[in-house]
């Protein structure tokens, strides 16, 4: 079993990739959901942090000089890969993320962790991309820690959901800041490895809500 498909049976496991009927932050009624607040325990973050890792170390090697979580959920993942990444090849990185609001005391500033320098290259730790929100909130703060160049981003899952430009917001993210989001997995990965398969005795992904989920990329996706 690859990383990808354990990754998507760990989600499955943990509560963090549901199937039924949700309305997502968009209004959009779809057939799944992920939720990365639902990973609770030391034992799921463990275990998280190495498919972030694995992916990181597939997709960008260590060809770059910081990691970066953005507030809030970035936060733990950000450490988390960089715990894996030490402790699965030997790859000893620091990392940083952002407070939601600037200190006015202490040290100051919005910015915890490694100190950001001119020419840093940084990747971005993410858990999904909907808008591109967060990319586009967070990168005039490490411009204006630094002037870091961001070439890299990981995330969990790739809806593949066009945005109000026509296409993906991973593809607009890349087109206008020249960033690559690589996923972990995409929704095509989840309904490729979870039709009909049996989990803990039930089978989540059946061929009702498989064409639910068919009809929804149909609707909003690029596929």
């Amino acid at each position: 079993m690859s990383y990808k498909t354990e990754f998507i049976e760990f989600m499955v496991r943990s509560g963090v990739l549901r199937f039924g009927d949700f309305t997502t932050k968009s209004g959009r009624k779809s057939p799944y959901f992920v939720n990365t607040g639902n990973y609770k325990t030391g034992a799921q973050m463990s275990r998280l942090g190495k498919y972030y890792a694995e992916c990181l170390k597939t997709n960008v090697g260590d060809d770059f000089d910081v990691l970066f979580g953005p507030a809030y959920k970035g936060i733990p993942l950000a450490t988390v890969t960089a715990c894996s990444l030490f402790t699965e090849y030997g790859i000893d990185k620091p990392y940083c993320f952002n407070r939601k609001e600037a200190k006015d005391h202490g040290e100051g500033g919005n910015m915890v962790g490694a100190k950001l320098s001119d020419g840093d290259r940084v990747v971005i730790i993410e858990d999904v991309i909907t808008a591109g929100t967060a990319v586009r909130e967070t990168l005039p703060q490490l411009k204006a820690a630094a002037d870091v160049k961001v070439e890299h981003m990981i995330i969990s899952v790739d809806r593949m959901e066009r945005g109000q430009s026509g296409t993906t917001a991973i593809k607009e993210i890349g087109a206008e800041f020249g960033i690559k989001v690589h996923p972990i997995v995409t929704v095509r990965d989840i309904i490729d490895h979870m039709h009909n398969r049996e989990i803990d005795g039930e089978i989540p992904l059946n061929d009702e809500i498989r064409e639910r989920m068919e009809k929804y990329l149909e609707t909003y996706c690029e596929i």
